[in-house]
């Protein structure tokens, strides 16, 4: 009875795994038949593109530098004395011979007066003398007055005029140091932070200024190229003054325009750079003494380069390329020289045609001969070069 039991369940089962085998059998073809159909039929893989066109582009270099004060003065005292008066509030801008400070004038006005005295005495003296000198010559002639006394009385006339003319220095000393005590700016520029205040006692010529003067307006710009560009800087700089312009960081207003104005006499050995500084009106104060910028330095136009988005160009082990859009919606691998680049635009030099279409998005999905589609309105997709 146990053997009639289990014959019927093992065919029972025989039927089902058949039965089961059959239907994954069909299901595998199913889903087979089905990715056949979708790749079969299937968009090429979607690109952004841009067109190769040919426009004038400048010849530029760019470099990192630093806005500096176009003049810089510290202020300082030229004479001892205590400080009366600050006329100016730290941060002000300020006027050439505008009165910044004042010192006690008392002890260098009586100096002064002193001084007028000691000439105005020795003067008188000198005229005394002069006045003896002539009678003794007078008694001397008629045989009265003896020789050396005549001698004697010519020498006192010397020595007295030679005290007025050093009164006389003494008198402009006193008088310039009584103009010490006035301190006016020396240069139009914006004050920095005041470092003695009303009151203090001040030295003649001490280390640390009463405060200091920049001049913003115009500003210097100072940075560093290459030594490898400096002929080409050379060369146009003959033709006239060079155009630079400077823009801070993360700053989206129009760069600050100037001009190339000084170029160091030698290249600096240790970084194989040569120090340029440009000057700008920084009318708007854009500027900042101490701050970097970002600094391009245009030296000519090209009128006809071959310009692509620079996206466009990747970079292999057998150097720069790109993706070219043919007619039939393939991709070609192109390699490309490119001669120079920025951030948005690539100029090359050889291996593109004006009007040729490349990709700019996508890349990492594509061989050489793969299907496109073209994301945009256009043929030439969403990721143009403008002129």
């Amino acid at each position: 009875m146990r053997t009639r039991t289990l014959i019927p369940i093992a065919f029972l089962l025989l039927v089902s795994a058949g039965c089961a085998g059959e239907d994954g059998a069909a299901a595998s073809t199913a889903s087979g038949n089905g990715r056949g159909g979708r790749g079969a039929g299937s968009p090429g893989i979607p690109v952004a593109v841009g067109t190769v066109i040919k426009k004038a582009m400048p010849i530029e270099i760019s470099v990192i530098g630093a806005a500096e004060p176009f003049s810089s003065v510290a202020i300082r005292a030229q004479t001892t004395g205590q400080l009366t008066s600050v006329n100016f509030t730290e941060g002000d801008d300020v006027m050439a011979g505008q009165v910044l400070f004042t010192l006690d004038r008392r002890p260098l006005e009586a100096a002064l007066q002193q001084a007028q005295a000691n000439l105005d005495r020795d003067v008188a003296q000198a005229a005394n003398a002069a006045q003896q000198a002539k009678r003794f010559e007078e008694l001397a002639q008629k045989g009265i007055a003896p020789r050396e006394q005549v001698d004697t009385s010519r020498t006192t006339v010397t020595a007295l005029n030679a005290t007025v003319e050093a009164d006389k220095a003494a008198l402009e000393n006193a008088k310039v140091q009584l103009q010490y005590a006035t301190i006016t700016a020396p240069i139009n520029g914006r004050t920095g932070a005041l470092m003695v205040h009303e009151g203090n006692l001040v030295r003649a010529n001490d280390q640390t200024p009463l405060v200091v003067i920049n001049q913003v307006a115009p500003i210097s710009v100072s940075f560093a190229i290459p030594e490898a560009r400096l002929p080409e800087l050379k060369k146009y700089m003959a033709g006239g003054a060079l155009r630079v312009t400077a823009n801070p960081p993360n700053d989206d207003a129009p760069a600050a325009v100037g001009r190339i104005s000084f170029v160091d006499n030698s290249v600096d050995q240790t970084t194989g750079t040569i120090k340029v500084k440009g000057t700008f009106p920084n009318a708007d104060r854009r500027l900042w003494p101490g701050q970097y910028v970002n600094v391009v330095v245009t030296l000519t136009t090209d009128p006809d380069a071959i310009v692509v988005p620079s996206v466009a160009v990747q970079a292999g082990q057998q150097g720069s390329y790109v993706f070219v859009v043919n007619a039939e919606q393939k991709v070609d691998f192109r390699p490309v020289t490119v001669k120079r680049s920025n951030a948005t635009e690539t100029v090359i030099e050889s291996g593109l045609k004006p009007g040729e279409i490349v990709v700019t998005d996508g890349h990492l999905r594509l061989v050489p001969g793969a299907r496109v589609t073209v994301k945009g309105n256009g043929p030439a997709g969403d990721s143009k070069v403008t002129s």
